[in-house]
C-alpha cells in the first residue's frame, strides 16, 4: 500500500486512458477493502468507512476534501451518522485511472491515522 499512498494524481484530460480490468484487479489488490461497482455505466472505487457518531464521521469528510483538494481529485462523499461512503473515479475519462486508486490508498491511509488517534485518547 506505501507505493500507492505515497504516489501523486497526475494531471488527467479528457481521453485518457481508464486503467484496463488487469492493472484494476493488480492495483484493488493492494486496497483490500474497497470495491469496483458500476453505476451509470461508469466504473468506481468504492468504501464505506464506519465510524463512532456523526461528529466523526463529519471530521473524516472533512479531512478526506483537504486531501482531494491537495491533490485536485474530487470524490463523492455521502456522510451519515456512523459512516462516511467515499467513491472515487475519474470525471473527465468517464471511468477508473491510477489516480483513483492513489486516492482510495490516502484516503485508507487517512483512516487509519484518525482510528489509532482516537485509540491513543482512550488509552
Amino acid at each position: 500500500m506505501t507505493d500507492l499512498s505515497s504516489g501523486r494524481c497526475e494531471p488527467c484530460r479528457k481521453g485518457a486512458p481508464m486503467v484496463t480490468d488487469a492493472e484494476a484487479a493488480e492495483l484493488l489488490a493492494q486496497l483490500p477493502d474497497w470495491t469496483i461497482v458500476e453505476r451509470d455505466g461508469i466504473r468506481r472505487l468504492e468504501r464505506v468507512f464506519p465510524l463512532p457518531t456523526f461528529v466523526a464521521a463529519l471530521a473524516f469528510t472533512l479531512r478526506i476534501g483537504e486531501i482531494a483538494e491537495e491533490e485536485g481529485h474530487h470524490p463523492a462523499l455521502l456522510t451519515e451518522w456512523g459512516r462516511v461512503t467515499v467513491t472515487w473515479w475519474t470525471h473527465k475519462i468517464g471511468g477508473l485511472h491510477r489516480n483513483d486508486f492513489v486516492m482510495a490508498a490516502k484516503t485508507d491511509e487517512e483512516y487509519r491515522r484518525l482510528q489509532s488517534a482516537a485509540e491513543t485518547e482512550s488509552a
